[in-house]
This record gives structure tokens, C-alpha cells and sequence, in this order.
């Protein structure tokens, strides 16, 4: 799943996020309301981390905005303010829960891992491409019916690509999203992890899923290699 965290405070923003990353969740980082509101323009999260004092765009103005834009996200707010009021006013403006800081991680993660249960219903949580499943949530992944240990950066990727059947994906956007950092110096890292993947969870079978489309990237789709 796709986090996207809000937070001017950057060494509060990192902490989270690699606290995030190490639970399995891809995510990216905003320390501002601008940037934050374009990248939700441009990507679809599962989930905002918001804290409301943010310089431009405030916090509030930019969760005023994403349900303004129907956006479907799930927005945890984090604020310093405890007052009723401020409560009532974020809940109104369309915030689905609220986390007073300072906070203990552990409660921001068990918040987070609820509010994506409560969002099971609307979304597809578990991603089918052929006999393959990976299940968002439990973040297990079976192939006809048998479970497949995968490692923190093997599930991301997979679940990037199963998240995109069918679409190819440069390995650019997949060190972007899966990793997290500029594509310089990176140039391999996607086609080892590939590799592994594969050695996993389609060697062995009639028909091999991960395909490579030559000079640009990968793709996952239920059709054979031309």
C-alpha cells in the first residue's frame, strides 16, 4: 500500500517513514501543503498522514481540498492541538482519525493498520493477476495457493506491479516508488530484485508472470511472453 506522510518537521517526517517503510508500506514524504496537494494530484494514495501546521497550505485548507477532489484516501491527522473544537472542525472537513502529538509509534502504526481494515470494503485489497494473490493487508502473497516468503523490498516491488497489471513500468518509477530515491546509481538494483522475484514465485510454474519489456522495464500481466 501507498502512504504518503505531511509533515514540515523533517526529522519527525523521516523517522515516520522509515518507521512505515520497515512495516512493508511504500511511502513518500511532503513538507509542505503545495507539494503534498501535487503529489496527491498525481498519485493514488490508500493513506495521508497529515499534520495540520504546515507552511503555505495549511492542513486543514489541503484535507478541505482532497475530499473537495473526491479523493477516496484515508487521512490521519497529527496536530499538537487537543481541543475539542479543532477535533470537530478536522473531522467535519473530512479527516478519518486524530493523533495528538507528542506520539508514541507504535500507536501511530496500530492506527494506521485500523483505519486501512476499516477501508477494506470500498478498496481491493487483494490483488489477483492469474493464480497469484497478494493480499494488501496481511501483505502475504500465495500463487496457487501457496504462500510465498518474500522480503520487504521483493513484496513492495510486487506489489507496485500488481497493483499496475498489465501496465509497463520503467525501472525509474519503480526506484521511485518501490526504493524511494533518485534513479542515479541505482541502475541494477531493479533487475536483481526481479530476478529473486522470479526465482520465487514464477520459476517452476507453466506460465511465468513478470515479463520484461526490453530497453524499459517490467510488467506483471495473465499473458504469455511474445
Amino acid at each position: 500500500m501507498r502512504l504518503l506522510v505531511v509533515e514540515d518537521e523533517k526529522k519527525v517526517a523521516e523517522l515516520v517513514a522509515r518507521s512505515l517503510r520497515d512495516e512493508r508500506y511504500a511511502v513518500d514524504v511532503s513538507h509542505d501543503g503545495q507539494s503534498a496537494w501535487e503529489m496527491i494530484s498525481i498519485y493514488d494514495y490508500d493513506l495521508i498522514i497529515l499534520d495540520l501546521m504546515l507552511p503555505g497550505l495549511n492542513g486543514t485548507e489541503l484535507l478541505k481540498r482532497i475530499r473537495g477532489n473526491r479523493s477516496d484516501a484515508l487521512v490521519l491527522v497529527l496536530t499538537a492541538r487537543d481541543g475539542m473544537d479543532e477535533k470537530v472542525r478536522n473531522f467535519e472537513a473530512g479527516a478519518d482519525d486524530y493523533l495528538t502529538k507528542p506520539f508514541a509509534f507504535v500507536e501511530l502504526l496500530v492506527r494506521v493498520k485500523a483505519l486501512l481494515r476499516r477501508g477494506a470494503p470500498e478498496r481491493s485489497n487483494v490483488l489477483r493477476v492469474a493464480d497469484l494473490e497478494v493480499d494488501r493487508l496481511s501483505q502475504e502473497v500465495r500463487r496457487a495457493g501457496k504462500r510465498i516468503e518474500l522480503t520487504s523490498k521483493e513484496y513492495s516491488l510486487l506489489e507496485f506491479l500488481a497493483t499496475n497489471p498489465g501496465r509497463v513500468l520503467s525501472r525509474r518509477l519503480i526506484i521511485e516508488h518501490v526504493w524511494d530515491k533518485s534513479f542515479e546509481g541505482l541502475t541494477n538494483i531493479v533487475d536483481v530484485h526481479i530476478r529473486n522475484l522470479r526465482g520465487k514465485m514464477d520459476i517452476g510454474y507453466s506460465r511465468r508472470l513478470i515479463q520484461t519489456v526490453r530497453g524499459i522495464g517490467y510488467s506483471i500481466k495473465d499473458q504469455p511472453e511474445p
